[in-house]
């Protein structure tokens, strides 16, 4: 089953067309690594298939629901100020406005499950700027993926971490897919450390230059 289709998509930016007559089906289960150079369109991509931004033409079928659907930015942590520990960032990612209790029994069962997955019940009740780079970005995966998403998109979730935290990050994801059959969209550079899983890879120059198998691809 289709759970996303893109259908000749085009966006810009200041009046340059950043992807143009974009075309991909994203089936369940499916994990499709975005590949290409920088300014090839990967990041404005996601940024429009989420409704970060604006698309000129074509269409965005969505065949789940929004609640269904989570994105992890790249860089997304920036002010290291901001006054919430990581629990409480996590968190939000089951927040459900105008319902009470504010979080339910199960979300805390959630919240215990996903912090034992990535291994930070140690800093929960730390301050996020007072964390890491790779705690940082494991504590925005779990509130990506405290929600029980069927889609996760994520622009580059590697970047800037060092080479083991990376490991873990895709060994982490490979684990959702694998194992709970998680659809992922993700933009990133480091195809050598996932080329033994099942992945998919779409290449992109504006427009889509390769859609298959990551074995089949030449630019590994």
């Amino acid at each position: 089953m289709n759970i996303l289709e893109i259908k000749n998509l085009t966006a810009s930016y200041d009046g340059h067309e950043a992807i143009k007559d974009i075309n991909i089906q994203v089936k369940k289960g499916d994990y499709i690594c975005l590949v290409g150079e920088n300014g090839s369109g990967k990041s404005t991509l996601i940024k429009t298939m989420v409704g970060l931004h604006k698309k000129d033409s074509g269409e965005i079928i969505k065949n789940i629901s929004d609640d269904k659907i989570s994105y992890l930015a790249q860089n997304n942590m920036k002010d290291l100020d901001f006054p919430a520990t990581a629990k409480e960032i996590i968190m939000t990612g089951v927040q459900r406005h105008k319902k009470l209790p504010f979080y339910t029994k199960t979300d805390w069962e959630l919240f215990d499950n996903v912090c034992n997955m990535l291994e930070i019940k140690e800093i929960v009740n730390s301050q996020i700027g007072n964390l890491s780079g790779g705690q940082r970005q494991r504590v925005m995966l779990a509130r990506a993926i405290i929600r029980e998403p069927e889609l996760i998109i994520l622009d580059e979730p590697c970047s800037g971490l060092d080479v083991n935290i990376t490991k873990e990050l895709y060994s982490i994801l490979g684990k959702l897919h694998k194992e709970n059959n998680m659809t992922i969209i993700m933009v990133t550079h480091d195809l050598e450390e996932i080329k033994s899983m099942d992945v998919r890879v779409v290449c992109m120059a504006t427009k889509i230059k390769f859609d298959g198998k990551i074995e089949d691809w030449k630019g590994l």
